[in-house]
């Protein structure tokens, strides 16, 4: 009897040995969970937008005509950006070219955990078709750098090239290069219920050497985001801009006619 308890106990313990090893080799060959990708530091968008007409600080680049406006941007996780846009621009607004591409690039953060924040970098204004003033280029290159504080931002650029071609030979009045211009604005934007955004805007351009060059312009503005079949990204509004202090006899276009009116500009786009 003791010989026949033996060999039922070292049974049980063969059989559990057994279905011990049998789990262990199941478990052994399934395969391991493949590890989640990690984020990556970099985000890629793109926008595009039809305007009722391309008015930058006040002036309007289209002659009142319609616009179509796009472009893309790479922001970094640290802050950093890069960005290319562009629009159509009326052929008499600017001597003669149909196409800005704007190229900036910068870097962004915040002080802290804090609501304010810091923008430094530079934005360079570029016409492909290369048509000039009295052979000097409009393309012009300014650095800028921007604080902000919750809905507030104040952002001061400042033109390390000649202001769109102005110097000395475009304009034979002898009164200098126009690098040095600069131009300061304050911005508000406030999100109401229901995704409506109220912005507002104010700035000063003051053209190096030039004092009938020099005018302030306003903004008011609301748009509105939406969604289209579940599509987000959509937003719509309009925008009234007005100057003071713009000379009409300077700010107008090949034909004589005035840019710096008021303007009116009902838009829609989307961002991707």
């Amino acid at each position: 009897m003791k010989h026949a308890r033996l060999s039922l106990v070292t049974a049980a313990l063969l059989g559990a040995l057994t279905a011990s090893h049998a789990y262990a080799a199941d478990e052994a060959a399934a395969p391991a969970a493949a590890p989640a990708e990690p984020a990556s530091d970099f985000t890629l968008s793109s926008n595009i937008g039809f305007f009722g007409q391309y008015v930058f600080r006040g002036i309007t680049y289209t002659n009142e005509q319609p616009a179509i406006q796009g472009g893309f941007d790479l922001a970094h996780s640290s802050g950093a950006y890069l960005g290319v846009w562009g629009t159509n621009v009326d052929k008499d607004a600017l001597y003669g070219n149909t196409l800005e591409v704007d190229l900036y690039g910068g870097y962004a953060n915040t002080f802290g955990q804090s609501d304010f924040g810091y923008d430094v970098g530079f934005l360079y204004f570029y016409y492909p078709n290369n048509e000039k003033l009295v052979t000097e280029s409009a393309n012009t290159l300014e650095l800028n750098a921007a604080l902000k504080y919750k809905w507030f931002t104040v952002k001061y650029s400042y033109a390390v090239t000649d202001f769109f071609g102005i110097n000395n030979k475009s304009m034979g009045d002898g009164k200098g290069d126009s690098d040095g211009s600069d131009y300061i604005e304050l911005n508000f934007n406030y999100t109401f219920p229901m995704a409506i955004n109220l912005v507002l805007h104010a700035g000063h351009q003051r053209v190096e050497g030039r004092s009938m060059g020099d005018y302030s312009d306003y903004l008011i503005g609301i748009n509105k985001d939406f969604s289209i079949a579940n599509s987000d990204g959509w937003n719509v509004g309009v925008n009234y801009t007005t100057t003071s202090g713009a000379d009409n006899n300077w700010y107008v276009d090949a034909r004589g006619r005035t840019t710096s009116d008021d303007h009116v500009i009902l838009f829609l786009k989307r961002t991707f």
